[in-house]
C-alpha cells in the first residue's frame, strides 16, 4: 500500500474523536500530509456529515458497532505501512506486560524498537522514528482492532475472558473485534495463539503457533505470578525464534525488567503489612492470578464498575479460599457479597478507603493487602491509574 502520507493527500479528512490518538493523528497530518482539508469533531455518528469527507479517522473509544468504508483509525494506517515491522499483541489480560517485556528485551539485546497503541504511546507520535530496521511493539486493545483490517506481521493473541460486555454485548462479539489481529494475516506471517483463544481462520502460509499454559522453561523475573511466566515465555519464542536473539541473553534481559505500574506492584509497607497495587484487574481471572501471586497471609480489596460480566469463578475461588480475607466495594463488590453468602472471610463496606481501613484492622501481621479489584474503575475514578494512585496515597497516608 502506498504512504500514509500518500494515501490522505489531497482528501477531506475528519479526525473523530480528541483523546491521545486523535491529537497525535491531526499533528502527523499538519507535519506529512496536504489534505483537501481537515477538522476535528467530539460529537455523534449521526451528527456527522459523511458526504463532506473522503476519510474519517476515529478514535478507539468511540462506541460504533458497525463497519463503515470511510470509518478507520490510526492502527489500520500505520499497519498499512509498517505491517511488515510489527509485532502486535493483544488478550484481556497481560498485554501491557507482554509488550513492554518484548520492547525491553529488544532493545536490550541491541534491537531498535519502539513501544505504541494502548500502552498510551500513540503509534504516529513513533513514525518519524521508524526506520527500516525499526521493530514496532504495538500493544492492541480491541477498540483498535475493530475497524482495523490489516494485521501486524507478527501477532500474539494472549488469552480470552469475559470483559467489555457493556460495549460489546457478548463475548463472541469481543473475541471477532480481538480476532482482527490475525485475521488478516498474510503467508510468511506468524501469529502465537495463547491456549484458550478459540481458532481463528487465518489465511494459508500463516504460521501458527499455539503456546502452552504451563511454560516448558523458568525464567528469572523481578515481577510475580505464574501467569508472568506465561508471558515471559512468548516473549522468548519470539526473541529467539523470530528475531534470532541469544536465547541466554534475552534470559538475562529479562531479569531487569520491573514491570509496569498498576501490575501487582508493591507500593510500600505499613505497621507491618505489605501494599500491593493491582489496579488494573478489571476482570475475575486477574483477581485469581494476583491471589495465587503473593505467598502469605492476605487480604485481597474487589469491587467497581459491574460491566453485569460472570463473576461465578471468582466467587467459587473466595468460597474455596476461607484463609483468604475479601474486603468488597461498590457495584461489583455488592453483586459478588450476595452470590458469596455470609462467608466468614468476605466483608462489604462502601468504597476505597473504607476497604483499606478494614484490611490495616483485618490483616495479620506480616501480611499482604491487595488492590486487584475485578472490575472496571469507571464511575468511581477516571481510569485504573487513578484508582491505583488513590490507594497509593491512602496507604502513604497511614488512612
Amino acid at each position: 500500500m502506498p504512504l500514509i502520507s500518500e494515501q490522505l493527500k489531497d482528501k477531506r479528512i475528519l479526525i473523530w474523536g480528541y483523546g491521545r490518538e486523535g491529537k497525535a493523528t491531526e499533528q502527523y497530518i499538519k507535519n506529512h500530509v496536504h489534505p483537501k482539508s481537515l477538522e476535528v469533531f467530539e460529537g455523534r455518528k449521526n451528527e456527522i456529515d459523511e458526504d463532506k469527507y473522503d476519510v474519517i479517522i476515529k478514535s478507539p473509544g468511540i462506541v460504533m458497532p458497525e463497519d463503515d468504508p470511510k470509518v478507520t483509525g490510526e492502527t489500520e494506517l500505520f499497519l498499512s505501512q509498517f505491517r511488515g515491522q510489527t509485532v502486535g499483541i493483544t488478550g484481556t489480560k497481560g498485554k501491557s506486560t507482554t509488550s513492554a517485556l518484548l520492547y525491553t528485551v529488544l532493545k536490550k539485546c541491541g534491537k531498535d524498537a519502539v513501544l505504541v497503541g494502548n500502552i498510551g504511546k500513540p503509534s504516529f507520535d513513533e513514525i518519524e522514528n521508524m526506520k527500516e530496521d525499526t521493530i514496532a511493539v504495538y500493544e492492541m486493545s480491541c477498540h483498535q482492532l475493530w475497524h482495523s483490517h490489516l494485521s501486524p506481521h507478527v501477532a500474539v493473541f494472549l488469552d480470552l475472558y469475559e470483559e467489555h460486555l457493556d460495549y460489546y454485548r457478548t463475548l463472541e462479539n469481543y473475541f471477532h473485534a480481538k480476532a482482527h489481529i490475525a485475521q488478516f494475516q498474510e503467508p510468511g506471517d506468524i501469529y502465537y495463539r495463547g491456549c484458550n483463544v478459540p481458532d481463528i481462520p487465518v489465511r494459508e502460509g500463516v504460521k501458527v503457533v499455539c503456546v502452552p499454559e504451563k511454560p516448558e522453561i523458568r525464567f528469572d523475573l523481578s515481577i510475580p505470578g505464574e501467569y508472568n511466566q506465561y508471558n515471559a515465555s512468548i516473549v522468548y519464542r519470539i526473541a529467539a525464534d523470530v528475531f534470532g536473539l541469544d536465547p541466554q541473553s534475552v534470559r538475562e534481559a529479562m531479569k531487569g525488567f520491573r514491570g509496569l505500574p498498576h501490575r501487582l506492584q508493591k507500593i510500600g509497607a505499613a505497621g507491618g503489612l505489605t501494599f500491593v497495587d493491582d489496579s488494573i484487574s478489571t476482570i475475575p481471572a486477574a483477581a485469581i492470578s494476583a491471589a495465587e501471586s503473593i505467598p502469605g497471609e492476605k487480604t485481597m480489596l474487589i469491587g467497581g464498575m459491574d460491566r453485569g460480566i460472570d463473576y461465578s469463578e471468582l466467587v467459587d475461588f473466595i468460597r474455596k479460599h476461607q484463609e483468604i480475607r475479601f474486603i468488597l466495594a461498590y457495584a461489583s463488590g455488592k453483586r459478588i457479597y450476595k452470590e458469596t453468602g455470609s462467608l466468614a472471610n468476605v466483608r462489604l463496606v462502601k468504597d476505597l478507603p473504607e476497604q483499606t481501613k478494614e484490611a490495616v484492622r483485618i490483616t495479620p501481621p506480616g501480611g499482604t493487602v491487595i488492590l486487584s479489584p475485578a472490575s472496571p474503575s469507571y464511575g468511581y475514578f477516571r481510569n485504573f491509574e487513578e484508582r491505583g494512585d488513590a490507594f497509593r496515597s491512602l496507604v502513604l497516608g497511614g488512612s
